[in-house]
């Protein structure tokens, strides 16, 4: 399993499927990047070395590529070469029968080095039928001249992300090929054997999935750890409670922004934004704001009454199952597909980082309607029922099992 280190869903979405694995398959974490892999050794699960670790600042320039903000990106050719080494070594070495990749950018090339199954746990937003076309990606905000923008060029996009090589960073390309795998565009970093379709059936809006994709379920972090006190406080007071996060893809002016805008709100919010903020920003921290360590998010249904979040997959999908409506501020398009999905079923507003300027006007009138108005909460409700009654990862587990069951026994 090799999750992307400094990607909070990515590792703990990889952790989910390791748990529901039968106890006949063992689980290897190679985890190249720091950030959230201590939550590998939490999990008690076996950790070979992996690569040097992207710096912070070079981290946050991995996530600004993700998001489209920029071309430059910090996977050198010489980086690129050292973490597809690494990782054949560790795939020999252990005998591994598959490869389970958390957007690890190098796996693709190393799996099919050594010929082994590649598998993918994947948000629909960026599978094949997605970026082919059958629906329009969210590359602006789903309202007005965005509309137009998404219907016009969303196609194209996907179709050039697919088949132009050019859009493939030289330093794949040329690593690919001294391995001898062919990369000829970007979905070939994307692209797996068997893709697991994070998301329910009914979030593929009818569209047919090739072979060897599977719509497995949701997939969102279980933390092995109580509420604290503290927040449990705060929810038995008289003020509704709000839970504020924006993952691993988040900013500190994302974070200042959205901290400002709650300021004097008669609320009060719990916020694991800690990573975001500088020593100096403390003191602009609002009263009603408390900031906290990661919390277990799964176990906040019936704490807090309404969500801010950055659209993630995994905070999304973990509001949804506990019944939580949200705010959600997708910085991406494929947040801002995760979080369209839940605004058109009725349990979330969708808002652009625009939107929380000047003064946060938009994100408070969200907030009011969330919590103010029961039909809301009414159909988080109702989207939960349908949440709990699919476990993803225990069916990405029954597919890798049944996978591992038909390779030849060496």
């Amino acid at each position: 399993m090799t999750p992307l280190g400094f990607n909070l869903a990515e590792v703990t979405r990889m952790i989910e499927v390791a748990r529901a694995l039968p106890s006949h398959v063992e689980p290897i974490f190679l985890v190249h990047d720091t950030g959230f892999d201590h939550l590998v050794d939490a999990a008690g699960f076996r950790r070979v070395p992996g690569s040097p670790s992207l710096s912070p600042a070079q981290q946050a320039q991995a996530i600004a590529a993700d998001q489209g903000h920029t071309w430059r990106h910090p996977f050198t050719r010489e980086r690129v070469a050292h973490r597809v080494v690494t990782e054949r070594r560790a795939i020999r070495r252990l005998g591994a029968g598959a490869v389970l990749h958390g957007t690890n950018p190098t796996s693709p090339i190393s799996a099919r080095a050594e010929r082994v199954p590649l598998v993918y746990p994947v948000p629909y937003a960026w599978s094949a039928p997605m970026l082919a076309g059958q629906r329009p990606l969210p590359l602006a905000m789903e309202r007005g001249a965005g509309r137009v923008v998404n219907r016009l060029l969303s196609p194209l996009a996907g179709r050039l992300a697919t088949r132009v090589p050019g859009l493939l960073p030289r330093s794949f390309r040329e690593v690919a090929a001294e391995h001898g795998v062919r990369l000829r565009g970007l979905f070939d970093l994307l692209g797996a054997d068997i893709t697991l379709l994070t998301c329910l059936e009914e979030e593929l809006d009818g569209a047919e999935l090739p072979a060897g994709h599977h719509a497995v379920g949701p997939i969102f972090a279980h933390l092995d750890a109580p509420v604290p006190a503290s927040v449990e406080e705060l929810a038995a007071g008289p003020r509704p409670l709000v839970y504020m996060a924006f993952g691993s893809s988040g900013s500190r002016r994302l974070a200042l922004r959205a901290l400002a805008a709650v300021a004097g709100e008669e609320i009060e919010v719990i916020a694991p934004l800690r990573q975001y903020l500088r020593p100096e920003d403390h003191s602009r921290v609002p009263p009603n704001v408390h900031l906290t360590d990661l919390l277990p998010a799964h176990s906040l249904g019936g704490v807090v009454d309404a969500a801010i979040l950055h659209g993630g997959q995994g905070t999304v999908q973990t509001a949804t199952a506990t019944g939580v409506p949200f705010i959600g501020i997708g910085q991406s398009a494929e947040q801002r597909w995760n979080v369209d999905v839940c605004a058109r079923d009725g349990h979330a507003v969708a808002l652009a980082s625009g939107d929380l300027k000047p003064g946060g006007r938009r994100l408070r009138r969200a907030l009011r309607s969330v919590l103010d108005d029961p039909a809301y909460r009414e159909r988080a409700r109702e989207a939960s029922v349908r949440y709990r009654a699919v476990d993803g990862a225990a069916g990405s587990a029954r597919i890798i099992t049944e996978l591992l069951a038909r390779q030849p026994r060496s």
